[in-house]
């Protein structure tokens, strides 16, 4: 007889499609739930640059490039005008004090300085002769003097021997008079002469003095008449090297005109350009570190231009210690220049990140390494090698620092 078959409500193949769709509800639903729905990238990892976050001192500098300048230069200008007619040292060569350098000429220039000695001399022969005068009117009035005294000296003896004639009567009245008056007229006589000399005398101190006055600054005036022409010829004020400006034998040289200058060698100055932004962080005393034929070095600022040129000051720094041996007028100099004094902090090496960031966040690795994920960071003071982080970072963290322009928004990148 034939017998009723039941069909099986699950079958395998039913029970397979109801696991399958079990289990892609339960997938769709954790990826509702509970999956990383954040924008993803994969990349590889020898296309981008990872550096660790460190904890150490932080210094803070600026780079910058300095020059080595002579700390003592003096400057060769013309104090006169003319025709160089002869240069006997070159530019660069070394020069002792006094050696001479070039030398000019200038007729105009020589015949105003012997207008000026002549005219110089006629008055100096004004003062002598004038002194002259004096001496021989003081001398007048001496030997007036002198003759008047021997007059009276004359007289008196003999006046007395007519008072004893005439009392005996041996002698006139008339005659006693004569010798009397004559006597008088010399006594009165020398009164009036000896004032005249004590006056002439006092007047002519003061004369002398004024004309040895007048005389000397007259030779003086003379001395600089002289010297003119020596101006003509350039000579070496101190020893050290020679730099001369484009100069040849016929040029036409003005007065003031910048010729050269000679450079001390026993000693040598940083001459530093910076950015205008750091004068009010820049101060004597502040200090950069350089490396110079393997060797590292310190210098100071000593001096500090507050004057701003094209957004740009100037500082001079001395080598700390004794200068570098070798080291040459005019030869650049790679400086950090120190900011501020060193500090503990934690360190993100410098990279290309910041110009697509700005600093406020990085791509930070997962611990195995696998990804690195978007966060937020603060970042503080830069110098060229590090970044102070502030925020956001731990020391021994991993960080992408290279460029980031080809990631736009993604916030994972995966490996």
């Amino acid at each position: 007889m034939d017998r009723i078959i039941r069909k099986k409500t699950w079958t395998p193949k039913r029970l397979l499609l109801t696991g399958g769709a079990a289990i892609l509800l339960v997938l769709a639903v954790y990826q509702f739930l509970f999956a990383d729905k954040r924008s993803s990238l994969r990349i590889e990892r020898e296309k981008v640059t990872i550096a660790s976050v460190s904890k150490g001192a932080f210094q803070e500098f600026i780079p910058q490039t300095g020059t080595v300048q002579p700390k003592v230069s003096f400057f060769l200008d013309a104090v006169e005008g003319g025709i160089i007619g002869e240069i006997y040292r070159e530019s660069g060569s070394m020069v002792e004090k006094g050696d001479k350098i070039l030398s000019m000429a200038n007729s105009n220039l020589q015949l105003e300085v012997a207008s000026q000695e002549t005219q110089l001399f006629e008055q100096l022969n004004n003062l002598r002769t004038t002194r002259l005068a004096l001496e021989q009117n003081s001398l007048t009035l001496k030997a007036q003097l002198a003759e008047i005294d021997y007059n009276i000296q004359r007289l008196q003896p003999k006046m007395r021997r007519n008072e004893a004639l005439l009392k005996d009567k041996l002698i006139s009245q008339e005659a006693y008079d004569d010798i009397k008056e004559e006597l008088d007229w010399n006594l009165k006589r020398r009164r009036l002469t000896y004032a005249a000399f004590r006056q002439d005398s006092l007047l002519r101190v003061a004369q002398l003095n004024q004309l040895n006055a007048s005389e000397e600054r007259l030779n003086k005036n003379l001395e600089m008449v002289g010297n003119i022409l020596k101006n003509l010829e350039v000579e070496a004020p101190v020893s050290g090297q020679l730099s001369l400006g484009d100069l040849e034998i016929g040029q036409s040289i003005q007065m003031g005109q910048r010729l050269g200058q000679i450079d001390g060698l026993d000693s040598f100055k940083i001459q530093v350009s910076i950015d205008e932004l750091y004068l009010p962080r820049v101060g004597v005393g502040q200090e950069a570190s350089f490396e110079l034929n393997g060797h590292q070095q310190r210098a100071i600022i000593s001096k500090v231009y507050p004057n701003v040129t094209n957004g740009m000051f100037e500082v001079d720094m001395d080598f700390k210690g004794n200068a570098p041996k070798g080291i040459r007028r005019g030869q650049s100099i790679r400086l950090r220049l120190e900011l501020g004094q060193s500090e503990e902090a934690v360190l993100l090496p410098t990279g290309g990140f910041y110009k697509d960031t700005g600093g406020n966040w990085v791509y930070v690795l997962s611990a195995d390494g696998s990804r690195a994920v978007r966060r937020s960071i603060q970042l503080g003071r830069k110098n060229s090698h590090y970044y102070e982080v502030l925020e956001g970072l731990e020391a021994g963290e991993q960080v992408i620092t290279s460029g980031y322009e080809y990631f736009g928004n993604i916030e994972v990148l995966v490996f």
